[in-house]
């Protein structure tokens, strides 16, 4: 079977799907005033047919009137359709109420020739008025049943129009041609009033499919990108544990080999862990980000002070590409968090040398008023009018079907983005293809301070060293991690710095640990913690357990490669520091001096 054919069955279906809701519609509105209707029809029959039979003293009529008052007790007790029948019945119920009220109009069509044959004008005017005013109102009451319409409008009109016809004088064929144009006039309202509603509920259910399919679209892309987070987090976190615990293994290898020939084999396996490692903490950023655990610090920035070190980190990368790279001095000061946008810049600048093949990158600061603009320009590819806006996507890169490793995951421009919404900074993009791309930041400007802020440096410099070197590390360490490999490692590269490390498996031997330590008077002076540890057993909170009954208040650090946003949130409202795996030597010893100073 063809997919037009089936494409086809399904419209069909879905055409009569919608024509059983709008008759069901119909259906509901016309029965909607079926009782007091119907009770309302037998009170005006018993009223009309005593006055008419009071002036006319026709047997006839009481015959006519206890069919019409019969037939009414019978709609009135016959079943009925309530909203809780199902639409598929719809067509059943709306012939019934058409069958019923062409019923009572074919006998009440039968009353004008009784009337109208005793030449009594005034009882001939109200017989009048009483079928005009029951084509009025049915014409409002009936209109959603075309059907039941004509069936209840027609007959009785006719039987008067032609019982006056039929007596052939002036006067009454006039109003006769009068009845017969009031009822066309009456149909042709009523037909037009009938297409407006059904288009009406028509296009409102074609709406609500429509929200629906597009409810249904929301919730599948949420649940994509739900499953996509997850994905994402536990790949990274069980590609952060080995990857962790190379990187240490690695750190004491490099420790141990320096100044050996054999240290440039270290030092090469160390590039590539780190390279590894920033991929992976790119995705990181990304959940934590997501999961608001970062938060803004707005302070005065001068500017040049932060364009120093990002001139020094990509110049590098410039020179490797043959490319100019331009970083110019402002001297102008903005309101941010140096930090996260001194991220927000690096990643601007990473992917325009990335995309660019010949020229260079410009990276400027103008004043505009209450405004500051950062504008990072280059010559690159360029980004394609249909491309513009997908280039904030996560794992979108252009022209890159390879996946070439060297221009990244594709998730800079994504983090720049969150860091945008996040410190109130728009980012504004205009590309021309081959001839290169615009970036522009729009930060608020504060006068100069009396001291420039230093600006962030990367992890490793020489600045941090220094800091690390010159802070006292803590001289006995208790390590709490459920795998092995990244025990040994852990406890392999802390020796190698002269501290004394014991690492065990879980919380029991952590206790035992610490109560063995003070009873040798050897207490430790840090706790580190992994966040997962075995059989579901939450890290975060055997540390702090741990902490509190060392007796004093042992210093905690939180070590995980944990990416879900929840978790990520709980560790920042635990308030406790946390470093994320692969967790780079300098920065760990930097951290273990830290705490320890503070304690």
């Amino acid at each position: 079977m063809s997919g037009a054919t089936l494409a086809g069955r399904g419209d069909a279906a879905a055409g009569q799907l919608l024509g059983q809701r709008v008759l069901r519609e119909h259906v509901g509105s016309v029965y909607d005033t079926y009782g007091i209707s119907t009770l309302t029809h037998l009170g005006f029959v018993i009223v009309f047919g005593c006055i008419i039979y009071s002036q006319l003293s026709d047997a006839r009529l009481l015959f006519w009137m206890a069919a019409l008052v019969a037939v009414d007790i019978y709609v009135f007790f016959t079943p009925r359709w309530t909203p809780d029948k199902p639409a598929s019945e719809s067509p059943y119920w709306a012939r019934k109420i058409s069958r019923m009220v062409t019923l009572v109009s074919m006998i009440t069509a039968v009353v004008p020739w009784f009337i109208v044959p005793h030449e009594n004008l005034p009882m001939t005017s109200l017989l009048m008025a009483v079928i005009v005013g029951s084509c009025a109102r049915a014409a409002q009451s009936l209109w959603p049943l075309k059907p039941a319409l004509f069936g209840y409008t027609l007959p009785m009109s006719l039987g008067m129009i032609i019982a006056l016809a039929w007596q052939g004088d002036g006067l009454h064929l006039f109003l006769a041609a009068a009845g017969s144009a009031y009822l066309m006039l009456t149909l042709h309202a009523g037909v037009r009033q009938h297409r407006l509603l059904t288009d009406s509920l028509m296009l409102r259910f074609e709406n609500e499919a429509l929200a629906a399919r597009l409810g249904e679209q929301i919730a599948a892309t949420e649940r994509a990108s739900e499953e996509k987070t997850r994905f994402l987090g536990a790949a990274s976190h069980d590609l952060r544990q080995p990857l962790h615990a190379i990187a240490l293994f690695g750190a004491a290898l490099e420790n141990e080999l320096r100044g050996r020939p054999e240290s440039r084999n270290a030092e090469r396996l160390m590039r590539a862990v780190n390279a590894l490692g920033a991929s992976l903490d790119t995705m990181l950023d990304v959940s934590r980000l997501d999961a608001g655990v970062i938060t803004p610090s707005p302070q005065p920035v001068e500017l040049d002070a932060l364009f120093l070190p990002l001139n020094h980190t990509f110049s590098a990368q410039a020179e490797q590409k043959e490319l100019q790279l331009r970083v110019r001095a402002s001297g102008l000061w903005v309101r941010s968090d140096p930090q996260l946008l001194h991220r927000m810049l690096s990643n601007l600048m990473d992917n325009a040398l990335k995309y660019t093949v010949q020229g260079g990158v410009t990276v400027t600061a103008r004043d505009r008023g209450d405004t500051v603009w950062i504008e990072v320009r280059d010559t690159g590819i360029g980004i394609a009018p249909e491309q513009s806006h997908r280039i904030f996507e996560e794992f979108y890169q252009i022209d890159n079907p390879g996946r070439d490793r060297a221009r990244g995951l594709g998730i800079g421009l994504s983090i720049v983005r969150r860091l945008s919404r996040l410190l109130g900074h728009p980012v504004q993009m205009h590309s021309r293809p081959g001839r290169g791309t615009h970036f522009r930041v729009v930060l608020p400007t504060v006068p100069p301070q009396v001291s420039a802020l230093v600006g962030p440096f990367p992890a490793g410099s020489a600045e941090l060293s220094v800091r690390r070197r010159a802070a006292a590390l803590p001289g006995r360490v208790l390590l709490m991690d459920d795998e092995l490999e990244i025990r040994e490692a852990m406890t392999g590269l802390l020796r190698s710095h002269a501290i004394d490390a014991h690492a065990v498996a879980d919380e029991a031997a952590a206790a035992d640990a610490l109560h063995q330590a003070r009873a040798e008077g050897r207490p430790f002076g840090l706790l580190m913690c992994d966040y997962r540890l075995a059989d579901g057993v939450d890290g975060l909170d055997a540390g702090l357990r741990l902490s509190r009954h060392a007796g004093a208040e042992l210093p905690l650090l939180l070590i995980t490669g944990e990416t879900s946003p929840d978790r990520l949130q709980r560790v920042r409202e635990s308030g406790v520091p946390v470093l994320f795996k692969p967790v780079a030597p300098d920065a760990l010893l930097q951290a273990m001096a830290g705490l320890a100073a503070a304690s």
